[in-house]
């Protein structure tokens, strides 16, 4: 063991070969797999901390190039390839694992158009990510200044090709989020190979898109090439030249249109003051506002109408009333005592009050005969009672 793993040599290997007798342990993470050619194997592993930065499952049969080292696993005396990262090796390989991880973020539904945000009618702030050295560059800027100069442009130059590319536009999306530094974001590249575009198809990167608060507009390569930061993007643009011209308006269209808002603005505020006007004009023919006396004069004459009206009613109610307060005293004088006297009759008084039978005098009371021209006063010297004269 240590004559191999002191080898200089065998410190850093890269390895091409075909998988097979592939296991992913899940518990533990690690991946353990053959790797062989036409004429001869290897045992390999690929421990958790590398196997979780791969952008694809390993399968049987999948050719791949793997950097690594050769050591010696003590317990059974073999040596075997310690793998730190795996690339897919040829055309297939890099198709298949493609297809691989974009079923896995479809299924998650990475691909919603649900879950994708509309890109800004008018964004005031562009962030780019994309090489500082490549066409693509150049282009974005090119249309960008071209079509709406306004538009404030933030920068943030990565590799778009090779190993640390993938990482490095990860980080440049994660930081253009907690900066809040633009209102939408194109990121891309220009065209190539399926390689060349690969750091395109990584899960990092794809999931750090899809996490954007900040609208992203994906132009990887040509009009044909489609990656999995496309299918996640929030807009895909067929190359970085529309991915600019999709982010931002033109400003003549702008102008043209805000030029129809004021006249549109125009025509309305002149509808209305000339309907204010007509307003206006009918209000000052109005007969009132143009002689208020005659108004009055027309209200004084309705009131002296009105006067009329109130004492003609008034005097009828009256009329109407006295009849009725007439028949009510010839019923009231009919029936009064004093209408019975005055037909011969009288009433006798004391000074208790009026006599009705002879049994409410007594001899001597002194008694007061009320006629109908006059009062006779008297005293009581017989009483005879009708009833004891009967009797007797």
């Amino acid at each position: 063991r240590s004559l191999i793993e002191g080898d200089a040599n065998l410190a850093l290997v890269y390895i091409s070969g075909e998988i097979s007798n592939f296991t992913n342990h899940y518990r533990s993470g690690h991946f353990y797999f053959t790797l062989k050619d036409e004429s001869s194997a290897v045992k390999a592993v690929m421990f958790r901390s590398s196997a979780q930065r791969l952008a694809f499952m390993p399968e049987n049969g999948m050719k791949v190039v793997i950097k690594g080292r050769i050591g010696v696993y003590d317990r059974d005396g073999v040596y075997q390839l310690y793998a730190d990262d795996m690339q897919p090796d040829g055309l297939g390989a890099l198709t298949a694992a493609y297809e691989q991880l974009k079923a896995k973020l479809e299924k998650e539904g990475l691909f919603s158009s649900a879950r994708k945000r509309p890109i800004p009618a008018c964004p005031m702030r562009v962030g780019v990510i994309t090489s500082p050295t490549g066409a693509a560059v150049r282009d974005i800027l090119n249309v960008l200044s071209r079509r709406f100069p306004l538009a404030k442009i933030v920068f943030l130059p990565v590799q778009v090709q090779g190993v640390s590319a993938s990482p490095q536009i990860t980080a440049a999306i994660e930081r253009m989020n907690s900066f809040d530094a633009a209102d939408v974001i194109i990121v891309g590249r220009g065209g190539g190979s399926i390689e060349d575009l690969w750091a395109f198809n990584d899960e990092k990167l794809a999931r750090a898109v899809s996490a954007s608060r900040i609208p992203i507009i994906s132009a990887v390569g040509h009009e044909t090439d489609y990656t999995i930061c496309d299918f996640v993007a929030d807009l895909r643009a067929p190359t970085p030249s529309a991915a600019a011209e999709l982010a931002v308006p033109e400003k003549n269209e702008q102008y043209a249109y805000a030029e129809g808002l004021l006249l549109h603005a125009r025509s309305l505020l002149a509808e209305k003051l000339s309907l204010r006007r007509r307003e206006l004009t009918g209000l000052t023919e109005n007969r009132v506002l143009k002689s208020p006396l005659a108004g009055l004069e027309i209200f004084g004459e309705s009131l002296d109408r009105l006067s009329l009206r109130l004492t003609a009613a008034a005097k009828e109610l009256f009329g109407s009333h006295k009849l009725k307060l007439a028949s009510a005293a010839a019923k009231l004088n009919s029936l009064s005592p004093l209408a019975v006297l005055s037909r011969g009759y009288g009433m006798a008084l004391t000074s208790e009050g009026k006599v009705c039978t002879a049994s409410d005098v007594s001899i001597g009371d002194r008694l007061t005969l009320r006629l109908s021209d006059g009062e006779i006063e008297c005293s009581a010297e017989k009483i005879t009672l009708y009833e004891e004269k009967t009797k007797g």
